[in-house]
């Protein structure tokens, strides 16, 4: 297929950014923006590293960032495989890219920045959960923050239970699907049970 190589190509397509879409970022906390943070329990972090990209899913309980300031929020790296992608990253090259959603409300809200990974003491204290704490925060200032139009979400029907009941491979399925003799089923009828003591 036929690439599009210049920018001058790509705005020949789309012509102008809608002024609103460009007018409506912040490059700080906003009460409303501090509003909808806080009420977010789950957001896409992408990272950047000599490997390539990399998305990954964060959620928690509560607020899935703590607000240090109004240019800092802070993300406790709980429990996970270890194979911490996402941090290796963020060592390497600072960029951050986070994407917060939240269940039955069709915007999104976009925070670009930069991270450091931290086990200060005093930080990871902060977080403090059911006696637990986290191995290291991610850091994150704030370069840019600003609310996605809903078109995405509406056209997906994201939140709708219309696919409520769609099969889809599991987690245990996937696993089986590179090692043939792996117990899928049992893997899968044990994870929650599992992840009860893994969370955090």
């Amino acid at each position: 297929m036929k690439p599009i190589k210049t920018i001058a190509a790509l705005e020949e397509i789309y012509g102008e950014a809608n002024p609103r879409s460009l007018t409506k970022v912040v490059t700080q906390m906003t009460p409303l923006y501090r509003e909808w943070i806080e009420a977010c329990r789950f957001v896409v972090i992408s990272t950047v590293g000599p490997e390539g990209t990399d998305g990954s899913p964060r959620g928690d309980d509560g607020s899935v960032v703590t607000i240090a300031d109004d240019k800092t929020l802070l993300m406790p790296d709980w429990f996970g495989n270890n194979r911490v992608d996402t941090l290796r990253n963020v060592v390497r090259d600072e960029r951050v890219s986070l994407m917060f959603m939240i269940p039955s409300s069709t915007n999104v809200v976009r925070v670009n920045g930069t991270g450091i990974v931290t086990d200060d003491a005093e930080v990871l204290k902060r977080f403090e959960k059911k006696g637990k704490l986290p191995r290291s925060v991610l850091a994150i200032t704030i370069t840019e923050m600003y609310f996605q139009c809903a078109k995405a979400l509406m056209r997906s029907k994201l939140w709708s239970d219309e696919q409520s009941d769609q099969k889809v491979p599991t987690a245990g399925a996937f696993v089986k699907e590179r090692d043939a003799m792996f117990d899928a089923d049992g893997y899968d009828a044990g994870y929650p049970e599992y992840a009860k003591s893994r969370m955090w």
